[in-house]
């Protein structure tokens, strides 16, 4: 696992290795930061870290306990995710009586709790009081999208570890050098934040298709209202890419700003590269401020979707204000 596995987040690791490196370990931590961005990678290589043999600032991956972690059944380190939509009370229970019990080894027992922004009240509670008292030596690593998605109770019984979204770049090669396509690669790291997130959006059967039907749409849809929609009809609702609206909106948001990177000279900024003539010719039929307002529209559509607008309706609606501009 370790450190040098995981894409950027240079100065998490930094935090984090100093930390290994002067054994001043908090005793527990809050991983903030958007899905996707390596939050769990360095939780794991953290524990890794804590447990290995060695006692550096990063985990060898080579003793028993590194070799523990990396296959999943080290019985000092505890995952807690969601059940359902929360963290339940019964879950922070559950993990405070296992942690009572003495380590297996002489070193840290380990928690780790996905989606913390999700524990219920009285979870919260529960957890608050075992933030006040651990047990020695136990330490926390919370999982939020940020740190206000947690209680300010529990936000200052933790030391924040701040995430970013992941270098696009760096990204993008390591898919490549992966094997992914060149193509939908550039695409995914500029809609999904962190490489998991990415990997697993170029992965997706669909995703191929739905670039398809951007590029498609992308050329009808500012001066072809009629052609768009019904390319809508039969390419989308009619197919199981109408589950994927909100990506294709988002899609449509990036197409539309390789306009604005054409007439700004940023060509190698684009996310439609192959498409790059074609958007050349085009870009320079409206002002940028047209494409900026047909951008925003297209990623307001999306979060029209986000707050349970019917897709269909979001799309259609998306055509109509291209159109106009």
């Amino acid at each position: 696992m370790g450190f040098q596995r995981i894409i950027g987040q240079d100065r998490a690791k930094a935090l984090l290795r100093n930390a290994l490196s002067s054994r001043r370990i908090a005793h527990a931590y809050l991983f903030a930061g958007p899905a996707g961005s390596g939050r769990m990678e360095m939780a794991g290589a953290f524990a890794q870290a804590l447990f290995c043999e060695k006692g550096g600032s990063d985990a060898c991956g080579e003793c028993l306990e590194c070799r523990k972690v990396e296959h999943g059944n080290h019985p000092d380190l505890h995952v807690v995710s969601p059940d359902g939509a929360t963290v339940k009370i019964e879950q922070i229970r559950a993990l405070q009586k296992e942690l009572s019990y003495r380590s297996v080894g002489a070193g840290y027992k380990v928690y780790i709790i996905e989606g913390a922004e999700t524990m219920t009240v009285q979870a919260s509670n529960s957890l608050l009081k075992f933030l006040e008292e651990p047990p020695s030596p136990v330490v926390a690593i919370l999982l939020a999208p940020s740190a206000q998605a947690v209680l300010p109770t529990i936000l200052s019984r933790t030391q924040l570890v701040a995430f970013v979204p992941g270098d696009r770049e760096a990204l993008e090669k390591a898919l490549v050098q992966e094997g992914k396509s060149p193509l939908l690669a550039r695409a995914a790291v500029n809609l999904a934040s962190g490489l998991n997130s990415s990997r697993k959006l170029v992965e997706e059967n669909w995703f191929a298709d739905i670039r398809n039907v951007v590029i498609q749409l992308g050329k009808e849809s500012p001066d072809r209202f009629a052609a768009g929609l019904i390319q809508a009809q039969q390419q989308v609702f009619k197919t199981e890419l109408s589950e994927h609206v909100e990506i294709l909106l988002q899609l449509l948001a990036l197409w539309y700003r390789d306009m604005i990177y054409v007439m700004t000279g940023r060509q190698n900024q684009m996310v439609f590269p192959d498409q790059a003539d074609w958007i050349a010719k085009a870009a320079w039929g409206r002002h940028i401020q047209s494409w900026v307002t047909v951008m925003e529209s297209a990623l307001t559509a999306a979060r029209r979707i986000k707050a349970h607008v019917a897709p269909q309706l979001a799309l259609e609606q998306f055509l109509v204000n291209a159109r106009e501009g």
